[in-house]
């Protein structure tokens, strides 16, 4: 009998110590898929977390499949540019201050784009449509988007002039239009027209643009203040976007509480020069896009901002 309870003993400290020795190898495995989830997400985790993931993709021409988007937002110091292509269509959104005329030309050359479906200029400041003048009398234009407003100045006259010059066909737009360039899909938002607030203020008379391409979207909004974006949100139009082209180069007479609760985005572009003497990016804007873990990418940092997208994911290009 002794020997039979002193059998059972050894019985349970050997299952004791079998059920230890899993328990140490549970909780090991655990701590190491634990472990290995925080250095993924250290260093990915921005990704994981907005779905932008990364592809390299250099600094020269890529080739398209025929369902990818490209959009590069230029670095043309402190202005705005952007360029959306497909395989076979390119829209040039502003170009920056006629300075910087040569670095979007150059940019378009080495994209290999020859022909422009549209040209947009969201409104006639000159950090966007100075360096546009050059792109019109250079490349075969298919037709310029602008806002009907005016602005007395020598850039804008200029702008007005290439396009008499070279009998570009000039286009309106009004909210609820929209443009197409094979798979390059835009909806026009805004603006009304009259536009909102003064009348003076031609950052309120931005086109602002919605680019959809299957689940993913890019929104762009030129100058667009708070008056416009509070126009935008009581319009009813979905505003919701994956991307968002910061307006004003991240002023904080833009981008604001209700704006982004209405677009929600999972990354912010802003197009700024270094250093600029008007302190953008306001820190207000840069707190309410951190407050809500948008991911934030800067021209002035980053220099040009390429995402290619398939309509499944957005993927950043570097």
């Amino acid at each position: 009998m002794a020997a039979k309870r002193k059998t059972r003993a050894v019985r349970r400290k050997s299952t004791r110590k079998r059920s230890n020795r899993r328990a140490g190898r549970n909780f090991f495995f655990s701590m190491l898929f634990i472990l290995a989830f925080a250095l993924i997400y250290y260093f990915f985790g921005q990704d994981i977390q907005s779905h932008i993931g990364t592809r390299l993709g250099g600094s020269g021409a890529i080739a398209l499949e025929e369902n990818e988007i490209l959009v590069s937002f230029l670095d043309v110091g402190q202005g705005d540019s952007v360029l959306v292509r497909s395989r076979d269509h390119a829209v040039l959104i502003d170009g920056g201050e006629h300075a910087q005329r040569n670095a979007v030309i150059n940019y378009l050359r080495s994209a290999g784009v020859q022909r422009l479906d549209y040209v947009v200029a969201t409104h006639p400041h000159s950090d966007h449509i100075g360096g546009l003048i050059t792109v019109l009398r250079q490349l075969d234009i298919g037709q310029v988007i602008m806002p009907e407003v005016t602005h007395n100045t020598a850039t804008f006259e200029r702008f007005l002039e290439v396009i008499e010059n070279n009998n570009i066909p000039v286009t309106f737009p009004e909210p609820g239009d929209r443009i197409q360039a094979g798979i390059i899909d835009f909806f026009v938002l805004g603006p009304p027209n009259p536009h909102p607030g003064p009348q003076s203020n031609l950052n309120n008379a931005s086109v602002v643009l919605r680019l959809e391409h299957g689940q993913n979207s890019f929104i762009f909004t030129g100058d667009a203040e708070r008056e416009l974006e509070d126009w935008l949100v009581n319009s009813g139009m979905n505003l919701s976007s994956s991307v968002l082209n910061v307006g004003h180069h991240g002023s904080r007479t833009s981008t604001t509480e209700a704006f982004l609760d209405a677009v929600n985005p999972r990354a912010a572009v802003i197009s700024l020069g270094a250093n600029n003497t008007h302190g953008h990016p306001h820190r207000e804007v840069m707190d309410r896009l951190n407050a809500r873990n948008i991911l934030i990418y800067r021209t002035d940092q980053l220099g040009t901002i390429r995402m290619i997208t398939d309509g499944q994911r957005i993927d950043l290009l570097r």
